[in-house]
């Protein structure tokens, strides 16, 4: 069995000290991050402020929408959100963590392996340990089979078989399944809450964007991953200064799932309550409304000729019609006989306020602009030809 002791002597006694755990990953994740914006900054970084001004520029055309009430079909999609947010942050917990052997045995990376499991041993029941934990020990006996454990955890390095430490790329390849699972399983989500099923078209109007984040998601996580030194805890002294790569990522890719939700959870609302990112009608949806009203006009027109023709055509009807128009009748004529009104209609006539021949234009007008000019021209009778 192959033992681990690295003398002290080969670092100088004084180095300054190791960056603790914390500062590790931080630094690692700033990292990361920083190289991520160079490579893809001058690509996503114009597209995002075209789409910024374009929504910017349709909220301005739509400032008078007034605010509604958020639709019933866009809270089933909220409920999708908010239910992958709680079970993002609920896998960020420690207690859905695989187990960390040098974290639960305060062991450094250089601990002798047959302490290490006597320790680990000492943590389980009777004092025995696992079937598994005989599996893991002989894979973890080298310095760097401790350093591909901290990276892509003890399922990978306990089950695959055809991992070798002499490549160490082969852990990715066996860990890619594992890490596009979680991935996997937040597109379906993001894919259900804006789904024109499920959201309509408000909420389908972020289909593309939530298939672009996810994609982006899952992208940096395996180049992360896969980029990274894994050979970087080998100088660690001692176990509060080791980067716990593989647990960190977990907690951080939960996160960043919960953050995705919120923010799209968000977007959705305020699209959907007429808050920003308002979309005025297309042109296509102004004249299929038109015809809509058109339509309905057209269909009450006719019921009102169906309405006329009954009463026409009924006697009782016909005469309380043609009662109610010769009462209507002999009202107004007694309206226009009464002194204060014919003094006014002399008043307008003769001092030019209404002039009759535009009274009377006006409703050649408005004859013409309901049954048309030529059928007006029909109707008019015609005058006799002179001799």
């Amino acid at each position: 069995m192959v033992q681990i002791s690295l003398s002290t002597s080969v670092f100088p006694p004084n180095t300054s000290p190791i960056p603790t755990f914390e500062n590790n990953l931080t630094n690692k994740c700033l990292y990361s991050l920083k190289t991520l914006l160079i490579t893809l900054g001058p690509f996503l970084l114009p597209r995002l402020l075209a789409s910024y001004r374009s929504y910017r520029t349709k909220s301005t055309r739509t400032k008078s929408t007034p605010v509604r009430p958020l639709p019933s079909y866009l809270y089933r999609s909220l409920n999708i959100l908010f239910l992958s947010t709680v079970l993002s942050l609920l896998s960020t917990l420690p207690y859905f963590a695989p187990e960390n052997i040098f974290t639960l045995t305060a062991s450094r990376i250089q601990t002798p392996n047959d302490v290490l499991f006597t320790r680990l041993a000492l943590l389980r029941p009777n004092n025995t340990l696992t079937s598994l934990d005989h599996q893991l020990k002989p894979r973890i006996a080298s310095l760097d089979a401790r350093c591909l454990y901290l990276q892509y955890g003890p399922e990978v390095l306990t089950h695959c078989p055809f991992c070798l430490s002499d490549e160490p790329f082969s852990y990715f390849w066996y860990a890619l399944p594992g890490i596009l699972y979680p991935h996997i399983l937040h597109f379906f989500a993001l894919g259900a809450a804006t789904s024109s099923a499920i959201a309509r078209k408000e909420g389908s109007r972020w289909r593309n964007s939530a298939v672009l984040l996810g994609v982006g998601l899952a992208v940096a996580d395996c180049w992360i991953t896969g980029s990274r030194n894994w050979k970087a805890n080998a100088r660690a002294l001692r176990s509060e200064d080791l980067d716990h790569f593989f647990w960190g990522r977990r907690v951080w890719r939960g996160v960043g799932f919960a953050v995705a939700d919120v923010v799209f959870a968000g977007f959705m609302w305020v699209a959907g309550t007429n808050r920003w990112f308002v979309v005025p009608p297309t042109a296509g949806e102004r004249m299929e409304g038109a015809l809509k009203m058109l339509e309905g006009a057209r269909g009450r027109m006719a019921a009102l000729g169906i309405v006329r023709n009954v009463v026409v055509r009924d006697e009782g009807l016909r005469r309380r019609g043609e009662g109610y128009w010769r009462k209507e009748g002999a009202v107004m004529a007694e309206v226009l006989e009464e002194r204060e009104v014919v003094e006014g209609i002399r008043g307008a006539l003769g001092s030019g306020r209404i002039s009759v021949s535009q009274v009377e234009e006006d409703a050649k007008r408005y004859a013409e602009g309901i049954v048309g000019p030529t059928d007006l021209m029909m109707q008019q009778p015609q005058q006799p030809q002179q001799g």
